[in-house]
């Protein structure tokens, strides 16, 4: 078998209404609604201006997109592509989640860092394999910045839990 040596240009248009690009965000946001993301962001968030209307929801797709791959408030316009609207019922516009985002002050984050902590206990009890059964112990690496990780690799479960036996 041989393959072609001439190239042709081509494009992929996803435009069909009855197509879906992500459609494993179906069980990972139905774990997240088990864990209690959307209750969490609604008790917990209080963006006062009228872009803090549906937190929970808001969160939700935030997750969902990032999750889907989008990188940018513009990507999370994969949100309302194709299908989706048939899978999720509520798929906010980008303008509308970035709005969300720019209220944010220092104290928003804070306050959806408490959700994040939150959500994690929730997992733990809806979905059990992330607890060891042995021990009960978690170990788990969460971070909200990129960074680059320097050092030997033997060490880094040492130098990201102090107090931690390597």
């Amino acid at each position: 078998m041989q393959l072609s040596h001439t190239l042709r240009s081509g494009s992929a248009v996803f435009d069909d209404p009855n197509l879906v690009s992500a459609a494993g965000l179906v069980p990972l946001l139905k774990l997240a609604e088990r864990a209690g993301l959307q209750m969490l962001a609604d008790q917990h968030l209080s963006v006062s201006t009228d872009q803090g209307a549906n937190a929970g929801l808001k969160v939700a797709s935030l997750v969902a997109g990032m999750a889907a791959g989008a990188d940018s408030i513009d990507d999370m316009a994969l949100l309302r592509h194709g299908g989706m609207g048939r899978l999720f019922a509520r798929a906010y516009a980008p303008s509308t989640l970035g709005s969300f985002l720019r209220a944010f002050t220092f104290g928003h984050v804070r306050q959806l860092d408490a959700v994040a902590s939150r959500l994690l206990t929730g997992l733990a009890v809806v979905a059990p394999l992330v607890t060891s059964a042995a021990d009960g112990l978690v170990l788990m690496m969460l971070t909200t910045r990129s960074s680059r990780c320097t050092g030997a690799p033997s060490r880094a479960p040492a130098m990201a839990t102090p107090g931690s036996v390597a």
